[in-house]
């Protein structure tokens, strides 16, 4: 009898030390999903909508950091206005799953060339003081020049130059480091032939910057960067 009863506990050790080792391996299985790291951050080279808020943020802290090189008696109050935009735009990257605080300026790559045709017309004044007896040949290079430096309403500007949002609220507006304010612009979306036509209410980093009001009339679901615009200064 007592060999069977040692027997007997011999097995609900064996039995209780099974059981352990089941639950220690469950345990530590439920910790290693637990302790899983979360996803990395994508970055603007990687998804369309974090290369919009990148480039958004770039523009609001190149605009900030203009208005403190070149302060005036507005700069501090636009300055609070785009620093709570930055904010609202770093939100934004964190709920998207973009790199918090990844910045990227506006490309405009065909910007500078368009200064450069500009240089075009002195040559081709170089020619009329050979004829400096005919006055017409000076007053036809008068609206070459006009044309290098304030576009036509209906002309088509800021050519290459792709479109974002400024992160700000109000009734649809545009701001612009190229047109005064007053200016009125039509932008349209090349990539689903949405167009919207907006005033310049204030400067910005870029050609043109859209609030939120305005770039919602004219954006693809989910994108917050219009890489195929067509800007025309229509007023």
């Amino acid at each position: 009898m007592s060999r069977r009863r040692t027997l007997g506990t011999k097995k609900k050790i064996a039995l209780l030390l099974s059981a352990a080792t089941v639950a220690g391996g469950g345990a530590f299985v439920m910790a290693s999903t637990s302790n899983a790291s979360p996803p990395a951050p994508k970055s603007a080279s990687e998804s369309t909508v974090c290369l919009g808020l990148a480039t958004a943020l770039g523009n609001n802290q190149k605009f900030i950091a203009d208005q403190r090189a070149n302060p005036d008696a507005q700069s501090e109050a636009r300055i609070a206005n785009r620093e709570a935009v930055v904010a609202e735009i770093k939100r934004k990257q964190e709920a998207s799953g973009c790199a918090v605080g990844e910045s990227a300026q506006d490309s405009q790559t065909a910007q500078p060339s368009q200064p450069a045709q500009s240089a075009q017309p002195p040559a081709a004044s170089a020619q009329p003081p050979a004829a400096s007896a005919e006055p017409s040949q000076p007053a036809a290079s008068a609206p070459a020049g006009n044309g290098g430096g304030a576009a036509a309403s209906g002309q088509q500007v800021c050519n290459g130059s792709t479109v974002t949002l400024s992160g700000e609220g109000g009734a649809p507006a545009a701001s612009s480091n190229q047109f005064p304010a007053g200016t009125k612009l039509k932008v349209t979306n090349l990539d689903n032939n949405k167009s919207t036509t907006v005033e310049v209410t204030s400067v910005s980093g870029s050609c043109a910057l859209l609030n939120n009001a305005a770039f919602e009339q004219v954006r693809e679901p989910g994108k917050f960067l219009i890489r195929r615009a067509l800007i025309e200064k229509v007023g």
